[in-house]
């Protein structure tokens, strides 16, 4: 038996060209994005990174009866972009989806180098993956899209913007529509801007969102728009066709860790992982929809927004339930490693899964075992809580919260 071919990754040898470092951003396609912006931004609390209007840029049928034509680039912290809103007409006559209900337009990976995106590209398609697109747009980020074998699209990127202090993104005139991947080594991030600096592109001339809110809760001793901030995203739970196949995908093909398996409802269950997180993305057969009682209309379970601490979460609840927002109550082994959430459904349906902790994994791959793990009861939210020895911990949140 001949041994697999290894690639060299930034010195270490894996068994694909590219290492998966953290999911980065998340798509959503909505009939009205001016609705879905209003949860997203006024709600929830991410920043408008960026608007483009699909009927200028793309004009045609399939803009007819949209309340909105308009991409919302949203963002929780200094990437560019790290929730997106498309007009779903639009987004599927872009790329139409393998389902009907498909709605979640893009799960991006980050990894690490320029040559992984590209590299990962040609090994993909060499493993027999259809290649979407692949190329550069808006918010800078090299990329190669492909689906899952349920046609959910997946992105690898590198080298998404970064928005500074000042809130601008970079002008239109910098924006990087290319649909091609470069050849290799090209110029850097500087190297762009000292030649927009000697085209004298006016490099404050980008797009800048300033929340108007009434700032009238304190939070950690900051004053914002609602009592609570977001501070990292994922992970993304989806229902699939056929949940071998889809792990098979998510760890052969991405180089995804397998966290756990359980059952929910009867029905077996995949956790994997990109880094130390407990999970990034969690599998369901696509019969446990029903089971659930979740909406037919798409194929995303939930998707998560952690928040800055146990008592942001907590205030997160009264303060949606008291504009209006659904809450659901779904039982807690759909977020294995997660204690305490809240399911708060968007506009078109969606479930977002707010929560404030994610159990993390150290350097010898083992999860807590479940007896282990807080207990949790339903609709009980103590005032506060015991630590654990992970809670905190994990990724962080780097630079202030508003």
């Amino acid at each position: 038996m001949s041994e697999k071919k290894l690639y060299d990754v930034g010195g270490i040898a894996y068994e694909r060209p590219f290492k998966i470092r953290r999911l980065n951003h998340f798509g959503l396609s909505v009939h009205d994005t001016g609705a879905a912006l209003r949860f997203y931004r006024d709600l929830l609390g991410f920043k408008v990174s960026e608007v483009v209007d699909t009927a200028v840029t793309d004009p045609g049928p399939w803009h007819e009866g949209l309340p909105d034509t308009k991409i919302y680039m949203l963002r929780h912290n200094s990437d560019h972009h790290t929730l997106v809103l498309m007009p779903r007409p639009w987004s599927e006559h872009l790329e139409p989806p393998a389902r009907g209900d498909i709605t979640v337009n893009q799960i991006t990976w980050q990894v690490s180098t320029l040559r992984e995106v590209v590299e990962a590209r040609l090994w993909l398609e060499g493993q027999g993956n259809k290649i979407d697109r692949y190329g550069r747009d808006p918010g800078s980020n090299w990329h190669t899209y492909f689906p899952d074998p349920s046609g959910h699209t997946n992105e690898l990127e590198y080298g998404i913007e970064q928005v500074g202090w000042n809130g601008l993104s970079k002008p239109v005139a910098m924006w990087p529509w290319v649909q091609e991947h470069p050849e290799l080594p090209t110029s850097s991030e500087a190297g762009e801007i000292l030649a927009a600096v000697a085209k004298e592109i006016d490099l404050d001339s980008g797009h800048r969102w300033i929340d108007e809110s009434e700032k009238a809760y304190d939070v950690g001793g900051v004053l914002l728009g609602r009592p609570f901030a977001p501070v990292r995203l994922g992970p993304v739970s989806l229902f699939v066709e056929d949940l071998d196949e889809s792990v098979r995908f998510y760890t052969d093909t991405l180089g995804l860790t397998i966290s756990e398996e359980s059952e929910v409802e009867g029905h077996r269950v995949v956790f994997l992982r990109a880094n130390t997180e407990h999970h990034s993305v969690a599998l369901f057969p696509l019969a446990l929809r029903d089971v659930l009682g979740l909406s037919e209309e798409s194929t995303l379970l939930s998707f998560g927004i952690q928040v800055g601490s146990y008592s942001q979460l907590r205030a997160a609840k009264e303060f949606l339930e008291a504009e209006g927002v659904e809450l659901l109550d779904l039982p807690p082994e759909i977020h294995a490693g997660v204690d305490y959430v809240v399911h708060a459904v968007d506009p078109a349906g969606h479930v977002m899964a707010l929560y404030y902790y994610m159990e993390q994994v150290g350097w010898d791959g083992a999860v807590r075992p479940a007896d282990q793990r807080r207990q949790v009861t339903r609709g009980v939210w103590p005032e506060t809580l015991e630590p654990l020895s992970d809670t905190y911990a994990g990724e962080t949140f780097w630079g202030p919260i508003g």
